[in-house]
């Protein structure tokens, strides 16, 4: 049986890029991992890939977006199942760590710059009220 050449002799080991990807838990489905492909969001080894079927050995280096982050994974062996995290990270050495995230909250850094606020249900502001952002935002860029 050669379904995903799991056995091939000669240390010629491969397996479908989409089920690797799912075994090692960068997806929650299959289909994920194949729209991921279909959309010629991944690299394996600087080469873009955009067919599911294409097949993954061991050493080979993958690249792709997850989330708001570049994963750059080392392929260390194939999957037999898609088992718990702790042996999906077994599958592969990750080259480009996603930086930890600080459990104080004054080490993080926002998200996005924050601009006039406004008390929660106050409605948008009125033209007046508009007037008098702009004076004050303009008083205070001109350096006075």
């Amino acid at each position: 049986m050669s379904g995903d050449g799991a056995s091939a002799p000669d240390g010629a080991e491969s397996q479908r890029l989409d089920k690797w990807l799912w075994c090692a838990r960068f997806f929650k489905s299959r289909s994920l991992a194949n729209a991921l492909l279909a959309a010629g969001r991944l690299r394996l080894d600087g080469t873009v890939v955009s067919k599911a079927h294409q097949k993954v050995r061991v050493g080979a280096v993958l690249t792709f977006p997850q989330g708001p982050h570049v994963r750059v994974v080392k392929v260390l062996s194939l999957a037999t199942r898609r088992g718990p995290a702790p042996e999906a990270r077994t599958l592969y050495e990750d080259l480009a760590p996603i930086p930890e995230r600080s459990a104080d909250p004054a080490d993080a850094a926002p998200l996005r710059a924050s601009g006039p606020s406004r008390d929660r249900g106050a409605g948008r502001p009125t033209k007046r009220d508009r007037r008098a952002i702009e004076r004050l935002l303009d008083d205070s860029g001109s350096g006075r």
